[in-house]
């Protein structure tokens, strides 16, 4: 593996390394790019990147099937507004000239074809962008993607939920080269009256036995208990609606980003 190739896996493992000598899980914010609006995003990202390891940044997208209606919503209101794939990684760019902690792009992949994966890959390397997320794409059915990505210094990240097979598991955590993403309760994303973990650890004991990559988990996550939950279990905490929600009904953000990640210890 090259310096260009290692960039965004080193990165990445780096900040997930030091959360562990922590004694914590690594915290992994979300926020929909040009949400609430593209002025007022980047104030927000500095918020969320003040405590967070990892920052993820979604790509705002008009057919978001594994995204609940909080984060559609949001990727409507920043489409509205203007927040194009190549504005979301202008945006990476901007918030890379203020911190050094990994940035990874969620998206599908319908947003990368619409620019032209070469092209996508050299912008996102260009603007500094570490890692990709994607939630539609099976890491069997489309290898461009992915070695464009390692050839321009991106990590790439791919999901297992409760009904994956051991097969697709296996398939899964091999491929990932950032960090694997798993889900911890079937259907979309948004934060949840409470967060069922009795499937999670067996599905990442089996990752574990396929990859050496760090695992996160997602989807539930909304306070203190719940990130403290999943930090007991998995490497990394994904949270992404809870934040969206306090943005829209004028919560404090800084506090509920100081809240989870305190609950990120273990």
């Amino acid at each position: 593996m090259t310096a260009v190739q290692s960039r965004g896996v080193a990165r990445i493992r780096a900040a997930f390394e030091k959360a562990k000598a922590e004694g914590r899980a690594a915290f992994i914010p979300f926020m929909t790019a040009g949400y609430p609006s593209a002025a007022a995003f980047p104030a927000l990202a500095d918020d969320l990147l003040a405590r967070a390891d990892l920052l993820e940044v979604g790509l705002p997208y008009s057919d978001p099937l594994g995204d609940g209606p909080t984060i559609q919503r949001a990727s409507e209101q920043a489409l509205a507004d203007g927040t194009s794939t190549r504005r979301t990684i202008e945006l990476v760019k901007e918030l890379r000239t203020r911190h050094d902690k990994p940035i990874v792009i969620m998206t599908y992949v319908n947003p990368i074809y619409a620019v032209g994966p070469r092209e996508f890959m050299e912008l996102a390397q260009a603007a500094g962008v570490d890692g990709l997320i994607l939630p539609d794409l099976p890491p069997d059915q489309d290898l461009e993607i992915a070695d464009l990505a390692a050839e321009h210094g991106i990590a790439v990240t791919f999901l297992i939920a409760p009904t994956s097979t051991p097969e697709r598991i296996k398939l899964v955590a091999e491929a990932c080269t950032g960090f694997l993403y798993a889900v911890s309760v079937t259907g979309v994303t948004g934060a949840r009256e409470g967060t069922a973990l009795g499937e999670v650890p067996a599905m990442l004991e089996l990752a574990r036995q396929h990859t050496d990559v760090p695992i996160a988990v997602g989807f539930g996550v909304k306070d203190t208990q719940t990130a403290h939950q999943v930090a007991n279990l998995a490497d990394g905490v994904v949270v992404g609606s809870a934040f969206i929600n306090a943005v829209r009904e004028g919560q404090d953000v800084p506090a509920l980003v100081k809240s989870l990640a305190d609950g990120c210890v273990r």
